[in-house]
This record gives C-alpha cells, sequence and structure tokens, in this order.
C-alpha cells in the first residue's frame, strides 16, 4: 500500500509544507503591520493631544 501512496506523498508534500510556511509567514508579516498602525494611530493622537494641550 504505502509503496502506491508514497510516490503521490512525496509529490504534494514540499508544496503542502512550502504553503503552510508561507501561510504563518504573511500571517505574522500582517498582524504586524495591523499592531504597527495601531500603535502609530495611538502615537499620533498622543502627539495631537500634547500639541493642542500647549496650544490653549
Amino acid at each position: 500500500m504505502w509503496d502506491t501512496i508514497w510516490p503521490y506523498l512525496a509529490a504534494v508534500l514540499p508544496t503542502v509544507t512550502v504553503a503552510v510556511i508561507f501561510y504563518y509567514l504573511m500571517k505574522g508579516i500582517l498582524e504586524g503591520d495591523r499592531r504597527e498602525r495601531i500603535a502609530h494611530s495611538q502615537w499620533e493622537a498622543q502627539q495631537r493631544k500634547s500639541h493642542d494641550d500647549e496650544k490653549g
């Protein structure tokens, strides 16, 4: 049985492995970008607030 299945698994396994790695890589990049955008928005709001406080 393994003699008939193994060639197909050997052909598909590298593609599946690369797809899983790509998925987690892109997930990490997008999550990092989302966090960076949130942090930047908070920083801008803080800067705007401190600038408004200095004005009056």
